[in-house]
């Protein structure tokens, strides 16, 4: 096993060659925050909330997808770091419609989470209340496209887990909205298996269970945890 040196914040760590800066620096208990990350599905680098400073390197980069180094020196909390942070979140919020106080998630919600965590208490973007609509047709759950952030977790989650390849990325640019199946009413998708597993992996409440009322969706990571190292270790229970 080969192993790359570096610096954390100052320390020094040793870690296995491969692994990216967010792996390691999990590893460590030194906290980059997330929103697009994922526990055993591939890593897109799609939210830019991980971004770290690298010495040497003039651009920020993103923790997740940026591969460990010899020598490299790592900062993951710096002021300027800090204010990038910030400034994602509030983009986030300007450019959806996000009215927390009647969501699903609200209260268990990772967008949320990182708000509280990077110390945004308000936008100074102009909100663009985009005209998003909502899909109902599926008979156990929904997505509400005015509170999706594109992290795709869960075009990841059912392609790399389920197998069943429902849910892709549409149009461009700020016209970008998650599709399922070829932009078919989710409920007419042959291919979904009604597992669920999209509705666990949702950082925010834009997918979840139909019936579901303010402040009740509860994501279960422990059965994607569960399915994760089932498929890593090739160990399945009937």
């Amino acid at each position: 096993m080969s192993v790359k040196t570096l610096k954390i914040n100052g320390q020094d760590i040793a870690a296995e060659a491969g692994k990216s800066i967010l792996q390691v620096a999990k590893e460590e208990g030194i906290p980059i925050p997330t929103l697009c990350h994922l526990e055993g599905v591939t890593d897109v680098g799609a939210c830019r909330l991980c971004l770290v400073e690298i010495k040497g390197i003039n651009k920020l980069l993103p923790a997740c997808v940026t591969e460990i180094g010899e020598g490299m020196e790592v900062e993951t909390n710096t002021p300027r770091l800090q204010e990038y942070r910030r400034m994602t979140v509030e983009l986030l919020f300007a450019e959806g419609n996000h009215m927390c106080s009647f969501c699903v998630a609200n209260n268990n919600c990772e967008l949320q989470d990182a708000a509280i965590e990077v110390g945004m208490d308000h936008t100074r973007f102009d909100y663009r209340f985009p005209d998003r609509g909502m899909d109902l047709s599926h008979p156990e759950f929904a997505i509400d496209h005015n509170r999706c952030i594109l992290c795709t977790r869960c075009v990841r989650v059912c392609d790399e887990i389920e197998g069943a390849h429902v849910w892709d990325v549409g149009q461009r640019g700020e016209q970008c909205y998650i599709i399922s199946g070829l932009d078919q009413p989710w409920g007419e998708v042959d291919a979904c298996t009604s597992c669920g597993k999209c509705v666990d992996a949702c950082p925010t409440g834009a997918i979840f269970r139909q019936g579901t009322t303010t402040a009740e969706k509860l994501g279960d990571r422990a059965k994607l945890s569960f399915l994760i190292n089932a498929r890593e270790k090739q160990e399945w229970t009937r």
